[in-house]
């Protein structure tokens, strides 16, 4: 219900903006409005109020600070396969439609994103809401990369960010799903504790994932992160890259937590067993889980894909 009811005022935010925007251009498409900015002919209240909104729409669909409350609560309370969607898609649609140019204002609420994402994961107990709050953290550093948008590198940083993380992240539900009991899902942390005695493989596999989110080398969270600060280096956003390496930095504390309880713990009459994954659990776990790999250690096919894309969008 939260979600339905603050999406829908986003929504109504991003459409009242699009109309705003064709009352200022005469057209929605980009390279109007861009036209129309460029011979200043229209009002500019229907232009910034316009882009202001659309921008209130994108940022709640991205769930960055402040439009992200809806993002913990909606993650824990939906099945899992949904949850798994969201943030895997969600993100993608979000950024691909987002065009921005309100430096010091996305520069702000990137810094924020990534803070408050960092810091309020640390303080979960809940795997999901842990997740949750690592894709706030995750829609920082993607903000820091449109900063650099401009640039053809910041283009290809953010797309490769988008499909490093898309991939990761269906993973991480997909094995999210398999630790139950006869309750349903087991997602308190505490549940967590031995599961490597239970189940080698299965926490492996996600100590691999968690590795990855932490942005550890021979991981595609590494690959990605690399590209995305790099690119804002290169267009002289230095503050942001800084304050991106701290944030990574503590959002590392809550993932190599997850990882000491299930190796280093002792496993309790509460800890609950890994089901067998179905077909289609199996296939996102697969390719998630290689995904991760291969763009962590050959990252070089998709990198220059995502560069002739980032030519075709300019």
């Amino acid at each position: 219900m939260k979600y339905f009811l603050l999406g829908a005022f986003a929504s109504a935010f991003f459409l009242f903006g699009i109309a705003m925007l064709y009352g200022y251009a005469g057209q929605i498409q980009f390279r109007a409005i861009n036209a129309a900015i460029e011979a200043g002919t229209g009002s500019a209240v229907l232009l910034w109020s316009g882009l202001a909104l659309v921008a209130v729409g994108l940022l709640f669909k991205a769930g960055a600070v402040p439009f992200h409350v809806w993002t913990p609560d909606v993650y824990q309370g939906a099945p899992t396969p949904v949850t798994a969607f969201m943030a895997a898609c969600t993100k993608t649609a979000a950024f691909g439609a987002a065009v921005w140019d309100y430096r010091a204002v996305i520069g702000t609420i990137a810094v924020l994103t990534m803070l408050v994402g960092a810091i309020l994961a640390v303080t979960q107990t809940d795997i999901k809401r842990l997740l949750a709050y690592s894709s706030i953290a995750n829609a920082g550093y993607l903000l820091v990369g449109l900063l650099a948008v401009p640039r053809a590198e910041g283009i290809s940083a953010t797309l490769f960010y988008l499909v490093a993380y898309g991939f990761t992240v269906l993973a991480a539900f997909a094995v999210v799903t398999l630790v139950r009991d006869a309750d349903g899902e087991a997602t308190h942390l505490s549940r967590w504790a031995g599961l490597a005695r239970r189940s080698p493989l299965f926490a492996a596999l996600f100590t691999f994932l968690l590795l990855a989110f932490a942005g550890i080398p021979l991981t595609s969270g590494f690959t990605s992160k690399f590209a995305v600060f790099a690119a804002a280096q290169g267009a002289g956003q230095t503050w942001l890259l800084i304050v991106g390496v701290l944030s990574s930095m503590i959002l590392a504390f809550p993932y190599l937590r997850v990882v000491v309880m299930m190796w280093l713990s002792e496993p309790g009459e509460n800890t609950p067993t890994v089901s067998l994954p179905g077909t289609l659990t199996s296939a996102a776990l697969a390719i998630g889980a290689l995904a991760t790999l291969l763009l962590g250690v050959a990252p070089a096919a998709v990198l220059d894909l995502t560069s002739q894309v980032a030519q075709f969008v300019r």
